[in-house]
């Protein structure tokens, strides 16, 4: 039984999945990223110029994470609140600097500054917030409370998506919104400002539903004598100390490795898909907002299905279930274009693929919801409880260290091949490279006998 207190805590802590998810569901997937197709009118340049501004910004990430983790863990639990208001400040800016991509002068090189501005920030928030999960309920709990919490999350970026869809985000071809209206507040739809406005709004929910997680997530007494500056001297010779012991640690290993090739994975999925759908399939940024919000109600009922499992069966077989499904869709995403439909022609004006696409969408969400809550759950059985920050700045050093790899690569793949659909198909080794190592995996990590 979870106390009154240590539950409001939980409801804080559940905020932060609420108000940062909408930078992955308006900006990464579903509407700024087709926005960018848009506006480059070249959707092989365009998914290759994301995966380029998306894999430095990942670089960046893998380099500093653990140093951070380290840092903080130092100087005790309560820098965590510390380090997540600084890091929120990052992505307020990252976020509203997106305002400034117009379809006449994108200056690209100024937008994809921005957005990594704001992505370094939501991942870094995110390790500090993941590193707390161990202090909000007992061991048993903690699958339950992290599928909760995407699942909350996904919920949140689901009511953003529908606003963005309804009141901001434009057709090009009508300028008006998907319930057939001109956006709000005067937006000019010939300026697109309509769907650039989703940069600010994305900064804006964040601002406000971080309000609920600063106020009930409660800081843990200062621990004496440790100040920031020493810990930042301790960061790096901790830190190589961490990744010297982890051939002592095979579980931790194996599962720290196995996710750094599905999770990255899974995130070029996430990259790519609203570039993807547009180039591929000549969707709007509407059409591709619709397809997000069939992805994300997936995502969000199988992220708290998700935690369940994870309760009664442990999150291993779950997060391998989650890889295999996700194969399977990456694989039938190759061959379903405008003209053809798994080898099967259809007239160009067909629905067909469309209807397939948005099938796909929603097992892509489904799926990749259950293994996100799984996997940060997976982290807490494998991870020293004593140095837990650590522990996901080392996941977030693994899940990032090769960051780089699935949008260079797709991007690579896409410039060679000249074509959007062969160039997804790095994505199908990184998944099995994680599936293959998540045999190695103990579920109750190097402690198990």
């Amino acid at each position: 039984m979870i106390e009154a207190g240590a539950s409001k805590r939980i409801w804080g802590w559940y905020f932060f999945d609420w108000a940062s998810q909408p930078y992955n569901t308006l900006l990464l997937t579903f509407i700024f990223a087709p926005y960018l197709n848009d506006v480059l009118g070249d959707g092989t340049a365009a998914q290759a110029a994301w995966g380029y501004g998306v894999g430095t910004a990942g670089v960046l990430i893998a380099l500093l994470a653990p140093l951070l983790g380290s840092m903080a863990d130092r100087c005790g639990p309560h820098m965590r609140l510390r380090f997540i208001w600084g890091f929120s400040a990052l992505y307020i800016i990252g976020a509203s600097g997106l305002w400034w991509a117009k379809p006449t002068d994108p200056n690209l090189l100024a937008t994809l500054i921005f957005f990594g501005i704001g992505l370094i920030g939501m991942e870094f928030a995110t390790i500090f917030t993941n590193a707390m999960m161990p202090d909000l309920a007992p061991r048993a709990a903690i699958g339950r409370i992290s599928g909760t919490g995407w699942a909350f999350g996904y919920l949140g970026g689901l009511v953003a998506l529908v606003l963005v869809l309804t009141l901001l985000a434009e057709r090009p071809d009508t300028g008006t919104t998907l319930i057939g209206r001109a956006p709000i507040l005067g937006l000019d739809p010939e300026a697109r400002e309509g769907t650039r406005a989703v940069g600010p709004f994305t900064a804006v929910w964040f601002a406000l539903f971080m309000v609920p997680f600063f106020a009930w997530v409660t800081e843990m007494p200062p621990r004496a004598g440790v100040r920031l500056s020493a810990a930042a001297r301790k960061a790096w010779p901790d830190l190589r100390a961490a990744l010297r012991s982890l051939p002592a640690r095979p579980s931790l290993t194996a599962f720290l490795a196995a996710s750094m090739f599905y999770r990255d994975a899974l995130n070029g999925i996430y990259f790519f898909g609203g570039i993807y759908a547009a180039g591929v399939l000549g969707w709007t940024v509407v059409d591709v907002g619709v397809f997000g919000i069939l992805a994300v109600i997936s995502a969000a009922i199988f992220a708290w299905l998700g935690g369940k499992c994870d309760a009664r069966f442990g999150p291993k077989p779950v997060i391998a279930l989650s890889i295999a499904v996700l194969i399977g869709v990456t694989i039938a995403a190759i061959f379903v274009s405008r003209d053809a439909v798994f080898g099967v022609p259809v007239d160009t004006a067909s629905r067909l693929p469309d209807m397939v696409f948005y099938a796909l969408g929603a097992v892509i969400g489904a799926a990749g919801g259950a293994l996100q809550a799984s996997s940060r759950c997976m982290l807490v059985f494998q991870a020293d409880p004593t140095r837990m920050t650590q522990g996901f700045g080392l996941y977030a050093l693994t899940g990032k260290a090769t960051a780089f790899l699935a949008p260079f690569s797709v991007a690579l793949a896409t410039d060679l091949t000249g074509s959007q659909q062969m160039g997804i198909t790095p994505l199908l080794g990184l998944f099995l490279f994680g599936l293959v190592l998540l045999v190695w995996v103990k579920p109750d990590g190097d402690a198990q006998s």
